[in-house]
Formats: structure tokens, sequence, C-alpha cells
């Protein structure tokens, strides 16, 4: 089983988190930010990640980003070597007046760009900076390649959430073990 948890603690938050890549997609995240609990549920949602998540920090900003670095540890953690998976995965996703298009490699290398066009200070209870910066936590400690570009858009929170759902439809398509791939790693030089 594709699975992982963590407990991470520091003098700004704690976290414990569980992710199971191979669920359904159930989702009971509680981090005290309302818009992030929402958007972790819309991840396990669209993922069809088991994801659980108990957090509490000082101040917002170290909550959103130590949350984002918690869950592409778990996550990274539960697809181990990522021998035999696809490796690569993509989405356009529409969201009434909001339309995202997302690219992931899972190599193994962070790297992230990302272009969301958020134009107010806050998104529901969340600062845009800590949202925008959100994705690049993620891409980081996952170890993986995120392309983020909002296409159209008015809306922040259903860009936001175009997003999301993008990452997580990429990351499931990406994660999706390969049938013709056996246990190989998914890498001409024969190792991620």
């Amino acid at each position: 089983m594709r699975s992982a948890k963590l407990q991470k603690k520091t003098k700004e938050t704690q976290i414990d988190l569980s992710v199971d890549i191979d669920g359904t997609g159930k989702s009971d995240c509680s981090t005290g930010v309302k818009f992030l609990d929402h958007m972790l549920d819309s991840f396990a949602t669209h993922s069809l990640v088991d994801l659980t998540v108990r957090a509490k920090g000082d101040l917002q900003h170290h909550l959103v980003e130590d949350v984002a670095l918690a869950l592409g540890q778990g996550l990274s953690n539960a697809l181990s070597d990522r021998a035999g998976i696809t490796r690569f995965g993509h989405a356009i996703v529409p969201m009434d007046d909001a339309l995202a298009l997302v690219s992931i490699d899972l190599v193994k290398r962070p790297y992230s760009s990302i272009q969301l066009g958020l134009e107010r200070v806050m998104v529901e209870d969340a600062p845009r900076e800590d949202l925008e910066h959100f994705f690049v936590s993620l891409a980081t400690s996952l170890g993986s390649t995120v392309h983020v570009k909002m296409l159209d858009g008015k809306n922040d929170h259903h860009k936001f959430e175009a997003a999301v759902k993008g990452v997580a439809i990429s990351f499931r398509r990406a994660a999706t073990p390969d049938p013709r791939r056996s246990r190989e790693p998914p890498s001409s030089k024969g190792a991620m």
C-alpha cells in the first residue's frame, strides 16, 4: 500500500498528517484556516488520495507553508522510489470563470512555475502570498516539477480552487502505476 504518516513539530507549527495514495478521496483536515481546509478537501476529492491533517501554528503564513511541506513530504514518502509510476500528469480544469492548466512531473527534481493571476490581497481567510507560496512549498517537498498557469478567470476563489483541482488530477495521473513499466523507474537514466 502506498501510504505514509508523519508528524512535524517546530517552534512555529505542529502537524500530524497521513496520506494513502490509493485511497478513495476521503478527507479529514483541520488547520484553523478555513480556506486551506476547503482546498485540502478538494485536493483529496480529485486526487483520490485519502488525507488526514491536524495542524496548528503561531502564524497563518507558517501554518500554510508547513502544511504544504508536510503534504509534499507525505506524498513523496508514500511514492517511495517511484518505480513503475506513470510519472507525468496534466489537466485543464474549468471552474466557472476560471480555467487552470497544470502539469506535474514526479521526477524528484523540485521546480515550480506558478502563475495564478490572483488579484485580491485575501482569498477568503488566507493571504494571497501564502496561497501562491503553497504550491512552491508542495513542489519542493514532493520533489516534483509543477507548472500552474491560470488561462482565464476573474474570481480569485475560483482561480485558486481550479488550480488545486488541476494539481490533484495531475498528481493522480502521474502517480498511477503504469502496467507496462512493471517496477522500472520511468526514466531513461534508469533512476529517478
